[in-house]
């Protein structure tokens, strides 16, 4: 599905306290294989990816794509953000919550640092200032509670739960325009 967002891409290297969120490079790669290939990642994504089928697909720049950060820590790469369109095939969908999607990845030895909701709030705060007003949705497994817990930090309202791959999904929805009282 095409994006028909006007996104301006790449944005300048977005900046927090302790991170950094840039376009993908090609020294990222290694770190883009390791999370798709980590047991403890793939728990509540179907399971990890075979390491050989990652070395044979992953581009040598991976990720390069409007939405698509990279997430540093000290110079090293930690994890990947996304705020990608919203896929209207997904179980669940809602096509009135909201056009694009938030997604992220972190290596499990940076978890329980409070590098996610770092991360999220700034990507939620830059996108809310290239497409204001626009929602953003969140899925994940409800017995993710990293995830929940995330989800209700930054914001996000549950919009349903339902039942996709074998688990009970949540979908909730974040907006930059606060509803009126």
């Amino acid at each position: 599905m095409a994006d028909p967002r006007p996104l301006a891409w790449p944005p300048a290297p977005i900046r927090t306290e302790r991170l950094v969120l840039r376009e993908s490079e090609a020294r990222d790669r290694a770190a883009v294989i390791e999370l798709s290939a980590s047991p403890e990642v793939g728990t509540y994504l179907g399971g990890p990816r075979p390491r050989a089928e990652l070395e044979r697909t992953v581009p040598e720049v991976p990720g390069r794509r409007p939405g698509f950060f990279m997430v540093e820590l000290d110079g090293a790469t930690i994890g990947t953000l996304q705020l990608d369109p919203h896929d209207p095939e997904r179980p669940g969908n809602r096509p009135e919550a909201g056009g694009t999607e938030l997604g992220y990845l972190f290596l499990p030895g940076t978890w329980g640092r409070g590098y996610a909701t770092e991360a999220c709030t700034a990507a939620l705060d830059w996108f809310a200032g290239a497409l204001p007003g626009e929602p953003v949705v969140l899925y994940t497994q409800t017995a993710n509670t990293r995830s929940m817990r995330l989800a209700a930090k930054l914001g996000f309202t549950e919009l349903e739960r339902f039942e996709a791959y074998g688990a009970e999904q949540w979908l909730g929805v974040w907006s930059s325009v606060t509803p009126p009282a």
